[in-house]
């Protein structure tokens, strides 16, 4: 029998710094026509879950006010393709630190063979974001250059993977010599330590850069713009260093550049389900033929998400941080 409540974590008083986050109990989610009950084994943490905590990110109509976008787990309640015991990862419009979610049964995708609950739910936040970035609005092509910034984050690692199993080539940018090595040691073909090179020479050394991804903003704007070649494609996923860019409109014009960049939480639900078809289709191929991999670097028990979201915060890790759920 399926128990009348289930265990989430919430955040006390609505918002507030990682150690407002603690477990409560919460009625058992009720699936509505089209959704799936999934019985979560893990919880991937993602950066968009701090800026929500901090308040500055709500959740889109209709989404759990709880965290959380994207669950591995088994299917309790089916829907669509899905019946109960199937093994699946979902993307979440919220409500994943916890131990049952509900999903858009369109936005669910079976867990590639040979991974576990950490690795897949490592996946679906991570892949549809890069997928949507670079591969739709950036353009990717085989043999163009892509350059990442934040290479060793969550979406830095995934998308350094999945440019070079589309053929292109990865220009990396980290933050210190271990991670530009961690990031060459993922697949990224030229790799630059920011704090002693300048990004912007090293890409013109090489020829340039096609498709930019950049979390960074502001700070990293004028140098991105110089190593990008004319016709290339500025995407952004977030401007961690700040949000406001002095643009030069002349330059810009020149080098017949693209400014674009997206979120992917309010995009709409038949949009998303869009995204999961691309995303089987072209990206699940890749992890089948071990072209692509979760990189999980540490993971967390549920009641611990204070930690996990202090974790994240510091900045050392390499790829995702994740919950595990008993």
């Amino acid at each position: 029998m399926q128990p009348s409540t289930m265990t989430a974590i919430a955040i006390r008083d609505g918002k507030g710094e990682a150690d407002a986050l603690h477990p409560v109990a919460l009625p058992m989610p009720v699936p509505a026509e089209g959704q799936v009950l999934i019985r979560v084994r893990a919880a991937g943490v993602n950066r968009p879950d701090i800026v929500q905590r901090l308040g500055s990110y709500p959740p889109p109509p209709g989404a759990p006010e709880t965290l959380g976008l994207e669950v591995a787990g088994e299917i309790v309640h089916g829907a669509g393709r899905w019946r109960p015991g199937d093994r699946v990862c979902a993307l979440l419009g919220g409500g994943g630190y916890a131990t049952h979610a509900l999903a858009d049964a369109r936005h669910v995708l079976p867990i590639p063979d040979g991974l576990d609950w950490v690795h897949a739910a490592a996946l679906p936040e991570t892949v549809f974001t890069v997928y949507a970035n670079v591969f739709e609005h950036g353009a990717l092509q085989a043999d163009e250059w892509l350059l990442v910034h934040g290479a060793t984050s969550g979406i830095g690692v995934a998308a350094i993977q999945m440019a070079r199993a589309a053929g292109a080539h990865v220009l990396a940018c980290s933050r210190g010599a271990e991670k530009a090595a961690q990031a060459r040691a993922l697949g990224a073909e030229v790799s630059v330590d920011t704090r002693t090179e300048d990004f912007a020479e090293v890409a013109r050394a090489h020829g340039g850069v096609d498709v930019a991804l950049d979390m960074v903003g502001a700070p990293a704007f004028e140098a991105t713009l110089r190593a990008l070649n004319r016709g290339g494609r500025i995407v952004y996923i977030a401007a961690l260093g700040g949000a406001v860019l002095d643009v030069p409109v002349m330059r810009l014009m020149q080098k017949q550049a693209v400014l674009t960049g997206s979120t992917l939480r309010p995009r709409s639900a038949d949009e998303k389900a869009r995204l999961a078809e691309a995303v089987e289709r072209r990206v699940w191929p890749w992890i089948a033929e071990g072209r692509v991999r979760a990189v999980v670097d540490r993971t967390f028990p549920l009641a611990d998400a204070a930690a996990a979201h202090a974790y994240l915060e510091a900045g050392a890790h390499v790829g995702k941080v994740v919950l595990e759920v008993a």
